[in-house]
């Protein structure tokens, strides 16, 4: 009886939360003289008015799908992975890399795409243990750690686009050479969404979810989050989980820029991370780090991200504003849990 109480009472102050921010949002929109009843209209209307918004809605839900599946790990490892932005990218840049190297030849074009795949998440990989690395022995924190080397990969991708890898004759911010049709994933007829990516999107998560629920692994992991000490004086190699978790994150990272490259631009673009990153860590933080609804709100974030697009065409209005909303519903979910939590205990 104890246990529904407290069920009914967080799904009530969750409610609560999503009405505050809904009632911030407003509140700006207003301040910046836009009707709200018609910026909603218009963003219901830009994600949901056809076939093709649904679609956009649903290639934009799956590198956000793998960057969230990864964050849960690191999440759950007490671990703040701010480096993901950098690791996607570099998965992009590995990618991006392979099918250059490889589309010379007379390998076949499965074959390549697969190899494309593999590299793109050992580059989320490697970058994701570089900041794992400096945290556990060199003492830097994560947080700096990952800040620092989304610079560094930034600036590797835009050097590459305009010095080696420059199309032929011109340095463009529009990216690389795109490359053929046949190292493209294919698509649903019409439509740019690849049933191979969004697959592998949803694997990821119901992989998460098994791990963090019902493994030895995702146990210790949990217990690595909540006491890093007491998990080590009961024998846990809590480095050795702390450098697993950064690893995995890094692998689905890299899986996510691989998707950006061979499924949605065919080429490495500046921005080719998009900022599912940073999107896939305000996801984990809204659902406490829990799997199980991760995927539902992910898909609701991205299509507030494709339904703003047109405000800036209807309305004259930045399509940030579907940022304030996601950020006002992660901030005000955080609050009321922490007002629920005080409650309680007193």
């Amino acid at each position: 009886m104890m246990k529904t109480s407290s069920r009914w009472s967080g799904i009530g102050f969750q409610a609560l939360a999503v009405l505050l921010a809904l009632a911030f949002t407003t509140v700006v929109m207003l301040i910046s003289g836009a009707d709200p009843l018609q910026v909603y209209q218009n963003i219901i209307t830009g994600a949901l008015g056809s076939p093709t918004k649904v679609d956009d809605i649903l290639v934009a839900w799956t590198p956000l799908l793998l960057a969230t599946a990864g964050l849960l790990l690191t999440f759950t490892a007490g671990l703040w992975n701010i480096g993901i932005e950098g690791q996607i990218t570099l998965g992009a840049i590995f990618t991006t890399w392979a099918l250059r190297v490889l589309q010379p030849t007379d390998l076949p074009p499965t074959l390549i795409v697969a190899v494309g795949f593999l590299a793109g998440a050992l580059g989320g990989m490697f970058w994701a243990g570089l900041v794992g690395l400096l945290k556990i022995f060199g003492n830097v924190n994560e947080i700096f750690g990952g800040l620092g080397l989304n610079f560094v990969a930034t600036a590797l991708t835009i050097w590459l686009i305009f010095g080696p890898w420059k199309r032929p004759g011109v340095g463009s911010m529009s990216g690389t050479e795109p490359f053929p049709l046949e190292l493209w994933l294919p698509t649903l007829p019409g439509f740019r969404l690849s049933p191979l990516a969004l697959a592998m999107g949803i694997i990821a998560i119901a992989i998460v979810y098994i791990l963090l629920r019902g493994t030895y692994f995702g146990l210790r992991l949990k217990a690595v989050g909540r006491n890093g000490r007491a998990a080590f004086l009961m024998g846990i190699p809590t480095t050795r989980y702390m450098l697993m978790a950064f690893l995995l994150c890094g692998l689905m990272a890299g899986l996510a820029g691989a998707t950006q490259v061979l499924a949605v631009y065919h080429r490495l673009i500046p921005s080719i991370s998009s900022g599912y990153g940073f999107l896939g860590m305000m996801v984990a933080m809204l659902v406490n780090y829990q799997a199980l609804w991760a995927a539902p709100v992910a898909l609701f974030f991205a299509a507030l991200n494709i339904g703003s697009i047109q405000l800036p065409i209807v309305l004259k209005l930045d399509s940030s504003l579907s940022g304030v909303l996601q950020g006002s519903l992660v901030l005000f979910v955080l609050l009321m849990d922490g007002v629920r939590r005080r409650l309680t205990r007193s």
